[in-house]
């Protein structure tokens, strides 16, 4: 077994058992798949019922029907403590984590060990379509990372097992992305991964420099762009100036691999873990084709109910899906501006998520926030929360502006009952002002 499915192992995923019941999964014919989709909803959703009183209460009853009568969960009904959101059976036993909040609902989830190593099983397949290895592929990634010193390590050591090395994305200034095109020239990459418009960043300052990145790096054998919207103009100037596919991944930290592209440019959803549907303002179900609102099923999270989840995009399953293999034909939301600063720095809007994760505490106390960069160093901070930050927190964010921007800025924090919402009825975390 290698390094990384080792480490996986050794923190309590069991790696080897959900790739083998993954595997038996996709084995399933089409007929049945149907089948084992109406099973493994019912079989969740029970579940929830008689070892979650969370999702007990939120159902309102003690009885599961029809499943379309089933309530739609969204990101404000996990507005409260973790511990109060758990199954009872879980309450030591799963792995946590914080949603970016680039929707700005930000919450902290829970999954339980085998879902999460289910999770890793769906990844490691898809990325093998496109012949990449996790265990041995080196791969280039553009991410975020925290800047202090203990979950910087740990991250470190996360990229270190995971066989990446990582660049940070808090300033793509010119002259750190010649020292990114140096250690290309340097180092072996088998393929990149990271958020959308930080990688477009890259590749504009690859096109003023009239480099081709598979020229001075001929290891390398795709691109993975997630996290963001990719736009289909941006996917012509990677393919150009990277030399090499373009895989567009869509996913969200709590649930899974949503979709992911495949060989045949389509992008295909996980049938085996989620399943997907598409949902009209009053909650009915949409026909294949029709547009709406992606409403999300975790059918094997027993830690924490992901049921009937909105996730808060916008989208469009394709009339050739199957329960089998559902595509989705079209995908709105998760775009995300820069920061632009007085020194020229550029920075992308993701890069608050690691300025706000201080005051994202599992008391749910902050339930959304938007910045707004209306000057060039000004920028008014608005958030919905039940009482209102303290000057400590306060003070705990501009120490982080400032290590993660540059120091000068000035913010406002301004409490508000509610937040303006765009057209999709999503938040978008980070707004530019500036032309």
């Amino acid at each position: 077994m290698h390094l990384f499915y080792i480490a996986l192992q050794l923190n309590g995923f069991p790696i080897k058992k959900a790739k083998t019941y993954f595997e038996k999964l996709q084995e399933i014919p089409e007929q049945d798949f149907e089948n084992y989709v109406i099973q493994k909803k019912e079989e969740i959703v029970n579940y929830h019922i008689n070892n979650n009183p969370s999702y007990q209460e939120f159902m309102g009853k003690s009885e599961f029907e029809n499943w379309n009568d089933l309530p739609i969960m969204t990101k404000k009904d996990f507005q409260k403590p973790l511990l109060d959101r758990l199954s009872k059976e879980y309450k030591q036993k799963y792995y946590c984590n914080k949603t970016s909040g680039s929707s700005g609902d930000p919450f902290i989830f829970a999954k339980d060990k085998y879902c999460h190593a289910l999770t890793w099983a769906t990844i490691i397949n898809r990325y093998g379509w496109f012949g990449i290895d996790i265990n041995t592929s080196l791969q280039a990634r553009f991410y975020g990372i925290p800047l202090d010193f203990i979950g910087n390590k740990k991250e470190r050591i996360k990229d270190f097992l995971s066989h990446r090395f990582r660049f940070p994305i808090f300033d793509l200034s010119d002259e750190f992305l010649e020292s990114v095109v140096l250690k290309f020239k340097r180092k072996k990459f088998d393929y990149i991964n990271g958020y959308t418009s930080s990688i477009v960043l890259f590749a504009k300052f690859l096109q003023r420099k009239n480099i081709i990145l598979n020229s001075v790096c001929p290891s390398l054998k795709c691109c993975i762009v997630t996290s963001e919207m990719l736009f289909e103009e941006d996917k012509i100037l990677l393919e150009k100036q990277f030399g090499v596919p373009i895989i567009n991944e869509y996913g969200a930290s709590e649930l899974d691999l949503i979709a992911f592209q495949n060989t045949n440019n389509e992008l295909q959803v996980n049938s085996e873990t989620l399943f997907v549907e598409i949902l009209d303002e009053e909650n009915n179900v949409l026909p294949y084709g029709k547009e709406g609102r992606i409403v999300i099923t975790s059918l094997y999270n027993k830690a924490h109910p992901f049921i009937r989840y909105d996730i808060g995009d916008i989208g469009i399953l394709d009339e050739k899906s199957t329960f089998k293999k559902p595509i989705l034909k079209k995908l709105i939301g998760r775009s995300s501006d820069f920061v632009l600063l007085p020194s020229g720095k550029k920075s992308p809007g993701l890069t608050f998520y690691y300025i706000t994760k201080s005051i994202i505490e599992e008391d749910g106390n902050v339930k959304e926030f938007v910045i707004k960069q209306t000057k060039i160093d000004t920028f008014e901070v608005e958030y919905v929360s039940e009482i209102m930050l303290t000057d400590i927190q306060i003070d705990t964010i501009n120490k982080a502006i400032v290590k993660y921007l540059e120091g000068g800025l000035l913010f406002s924090f301004n409490k508000k009952e509610k937040l303006e919402r765009g057209k999709s009825g999503k938040l978008k975390q980070f707004i530019s002002m500036l032309k």
